[in-house]
Formats: C-alpha cells, sequence, structure tokens
C-alpha cells in the first residue's frame, strides 16, 4: 500500500545510533549535538554559535516564543496551521490571534495580520504551510513598522530558499521540525535558528532546565554541578542518538532527498493542471520549495467523496489541519471565512522520497478519473 508520508532512513543511519550507543555510550545532550548544531550551520552559511537543537519542532517554538514575549502578550498566527504552533504561544501565557490565509497560497494573510495588531501585539508567527514561503518582504516590512518579532514556523522548509537564500540563512527567528517525516529528520528534533546573541542565550540555557551556561559543558561530555537558574526551563535538549541520525539525514538531503521531493511535486502539478474541481497552490516563483506535504484544494463539495474513493483504492490521504480557532482552547469567537471554506476543500496526497513517479501517475488518473464523472 502506497503511505502518505514515510521516515526514510537506513543503515547508515542505524550504524551512527550503534556508534553511539556501543563507542561513546553517552546518550543524552552531548558532543553529536554540538556536531549537528555546526554541521547546519555549514549547511545554512551561518555562524556556528547561530543554531539551537531541541528535541521537537515544537520544542523550538516554544522556547523562540517564550524569548521574545510575557504572558499576556499577543503573537498574530494563521488559524490554518498545525496545533503545535498555537500551543507554542499559549505555553508561554500568550495569545494566539487567529489570521487568514492568502486563497492561492495558503500562508499567512498579511493585510488580515495588520488589521489584528493591537498594542499588546509582540510578534508574528508566519507558517511555511506546505513548504510555501510566506512573502517574506513584506512581513518583515509589516514587522519593522510594528516593531514586531518575527518567528518562522519553518517545520515544513527545511533546505528551500527564496531568492537564493536558504531558509534560516537570514531573517529574525527561524523554528525547523526533524521529525520523523520531515524533510529531514533525527527520529524526533528540531532547531532555533536566530543571529540574536540574546534570544540565543535564552533558548540554549532553557533547553536545558534554565541552567546558565551549560551547553558548552554538554558538548564535552560534562555537565554544570555549581550552577544558577533565573528563568523558567524545560527539558528540551537534543540527545546525542537524535543528533547522530540528523548528521546521516543531512548528508543525504541535498543529493537524494530534495531532488526527489521536487521531482514528484514537479509531476504532481503537471498531471493535476487543469482537471474539473481541482486547484493545486501557487508557489513563490522566486523560490525553490522543497515540498514536505503536497495539498490539493478540491471544489464543489467534492472533497470528502474524493477522500473515500482514493482510500478505497489504498491511497491514503490527509487534511493538513484543521483551523485552531475551531478548537475549543483557541476558540475567541474569530470569523474566518476563508479559512474554513478552505479547510472544507484541502485534501493531502502521499508525498515521501520512496513515492515512485509511477505511483504518482496513477494517484493522478484516479484523481482524473473521479472528477470527471
Amino acid at each position: 500500500m502506497i503511505r502518505l508520508s514515510k521516515s526514510v532512513v537506513g543503515k547508515q543511519e542505524a550504524d551512527a545510533v550503534a556508534k553511539v550507543i556501543i563507542e561513546d555510550g553517552y546518550l543524552g545532550m552531548g558532543s553529536e549535538v554540538g556536531k549537528f548544531e555546526k554541521e547546519i550551520a555549514s549547511y545554512l552559511e551561518i555562524a556556528e554559535t547561530n543554531v539551537v537543537c531541541v528535541n521537537s519542532g515544537t520544542a523550538a517554538l516554544h522556547l523562540a516564543v517564550d524569548a521574545v514575549t510575557n504572558p499576556g502578550d499577543e503573537v498574530l498566527a494563521p488559524s490554518l496551521t498545525f496545533l503545535s504552533s498555537y500551543q507554542a504561544v499559549s505555553a508561554c501565557g500568550a495569545v494566539p490571534v487567529s489570521c487568514e490565509v492568502y486563497e492561492d497560497t495558503l500562508t499567512i494573510n498579511l493585510e488580515d495580520a495588520e488589521s489584528k495588531i493591537t498594542s499588546k501585539t509582540k510578534a508574528i508567527l508566519a507558517v511555511h504551510y506546505a513548504s510555501n514561503l510566506v512573502n517574506l518582504v513584506k512581513l518583515h516590512e509589516l514587522a519593522k513598522k510594528y516593531n514586531l518579532r518575527v518567528i518562522e514556523d519553518a517545520a515544513h522548509a527545511f533546505g528551500c530558499e527564496y531568492k537564493n537564500q536558504k531558509i534560516g540563512s537570514f531573517g529574525d527567528i527561524i523554528c525547523f521540525s526533524f521529525d520523523g517525516i520531515k524533510n529531514i529528520t533525527s527520529g524526533e528534533g528540531g532547531a532555533i535558528i536566530t543571529s540574536d546573541k540574546v534570544v540565543l542565550d535564552i533558548v540554549k540555557d532553557t533547553r536545558l532546565l534554565g541552567i546558565e551556561k551549560d551547553s558548552e559543558k554538554r558538548y564535552a561530555g560534562t555537565r554544570s554541578w555549581d550552577f544558577d537558574v533565573k528563568r523558567q526551563g524545560f527539558r528540551y535538549h537534543m540527545s546525542n542518538i537524535f543528533a547522530a541520525i540528523g548528521r546521516v539525514q543531512l548528508t543525504r538531503f541535498e543529493s537524494e532527498f530534495a531532488p526527489k521531493r521536487i521531482a514528484l511535486c514537479a509531476e504532481y502539478k503537471l498531471r493535476l493542471a487543469n482537471v474539473k474541481d481541482l486547484e493545486v497552490l501557487s508557489y513563490d516563483s522566486n523560490s525553490r520549495i522543497i515540498s514536505h506535504i503536497f495539498p490539493i484544494k478540491v471544489k464543489n463539495n467534492r472533497r470528502d467523496d474524493l477522500k473515500f474513493f482514493l482510500e478505497s483504492k489504498n491511497i491514503p490521504t490527509g487534511i493538513h489541519y484543521k483551523p485552531n480557532h475551531l478548537l475549543s482552547l483557541y476558540s475567541s469567537g474569530a470569523v474566518l471565512p476563508i479559512t474554513e471554506r478552505i479547510y472544507t476543500e484541502i485534501l493531502t496526497l502521499p508525498l515521501h522520497p520512496e513515492l515512485t513517479t509511477q505511483e504518482v501517475e496513477e494517484i493522478c488518473e484516479l484523481i482524473k478519473q473521479f472528477l470527471d464523472n
């Protein structure tokens, strides 16, 4: 059966984990994490100190929001995003303010976001939905106009480029996810990228329970015994086992994973162009998009029937995502008609590096067969 998404790992990753277990023997945060951070920095062509690895993409977002907000502050965010984006905000005692998305890209609608800025607004959490890049020039212009921080939820966007610059190589605060099905995986994991030294110092400490200046000791295989703590911290550090997997994945990304994802999406776009009752997302023409997921929009109330039909043919599909303003915890009375309609239309098709072009052809033929009838 075709998989909707899949962890693509093998002997190289297994050997790297075995080396940590057998030769190193230290499974917590240590030298492997330090090496992974440096290799990510090298890939992004940024300073080695500007990368902080943690144990999930959600932890990355939580620490990023925590570093630039106080309880009661407001953070603008698109409602059409995974729950973790909102949980990261509310976990800090801040308030997520639900915003519309653009209909063609499904990224945050900056005009709607601007209309919701108040004296309490401190940050914009811009989600690169389906690896589609937010209009970054306008995003940062808006943030500068109102003196707001920009946190990019780039969980879907590792390796993507905007005007020949990799996401993470510029900007304010960028958060990646390395969970099992992302563009690269470390099993579980994430990273915070920033050149802001104040933010870096905060997130390096808070990922280790708030213990000050403990990161360098961990990289060297030791730890602090006489320390101070001045702010709430969390057990969010990455382990050597996770880092060992991530280091191998990073070496495979440009040669294996990125070109395969790009080619599969190109095949989808070619075969689904001009299909009745179906729209493919628009993507920024200045960008290199390495898609994590491939959602389509199915019109005229046909999404659920198509989903049922494909799954009857052993083709799994997904719905990314239920809007957060429709969840009880984040229901604020917001009315977002575009987002609410899109929620009834979006359908995610299978995508991962082990999917074949022939399988994409078969999926597209089934879609056309159904929608043409």
